[in-house]
């Protein structure tokens, strides 16, 4: 009766042990697939501000593009238009908060995800604060006004009450080619002169 009653509570200390590395595997598994979700997600969205670079290295602007995601949904979409607006504050990130906010008719944003194909400047920077922005993926970094790392961390520092989670480097090649492309294309012309 006591051997019964101790290989029932081996059997049971093997299947509690058993349950626990499957539970700690799918959690791993879980944690992996939500990791590569979001990853997905990241380069779908950052797929859709780099079409908007390209609108507006076309138009002439320089080639930046963003987008404000909510839930999966688009909700502000915007590229730099400074040069065609006469607008020294229109660039693609103020651009995509205002089509956001005019969208849900409220000019807080949280929980939103901001797309961006290049690092944030000071200013954006603060609009992006003030809109209560959850998270600023971009693609190249700014090591001239770059924000979010480059040049300082603003979204880093603790004296502000707004910090948004920052993922950069997402398809940081591609964003920066489209940059250099764009520049180099102006100092040939400006050469031609």
């Amino acid at each position: 009766m006591k051997t019964d009653a101790l290989v029932i509570i081996n059997n049971i200390d093997a299947l509690s042990k058993r349950y626990t590395d499957i539970l700690s595997t799918h959690s791993a598994q879980s944690a992996f697939y939500r990791h590569n979700s979001r990853m997905n997600d990241d380069l779908l969205w950052m797929n859709e501000a780099l079409a908007l670079a390209r609108e507006a290295g076309s138009a002439g602007e320089v080639p930046v593009g963003a987008v404000v995601v909510v839930d999966g949904q688009i909700i502000g979409r915007g590229f730099n238009q400074p040069i065609s607006r006469h607008d020294p504050t229109a660039h693609a990130e103020v651009m995509a908060l205002r089509d956001a906010a005019a969208r849900v008719d409220n000019y807080r944003l949280p929980g939103a995800t901001l797309y961006v194909t290049l690092e944030p400047c000071l200013m954006c920077a603060g609009a992006i604060m003030h809109a209560r922005i959850a998270r600023v993926v971009f693609g190249a970094a700014d090591a001239k006004t770059g924000v979010a790392g480059s040049v300082l961390n603003l979204f880093a520092e603790n004296r502000l009450n707004h910090h948004a989670e920052i993922i950069g480097g997402v398809r940081a090649t591609e964003c920066g080619q489209l940059l250099s492309s764009f520049f180099a294309a102006r100092r040939h012309r400006t050469a031609l002169v």
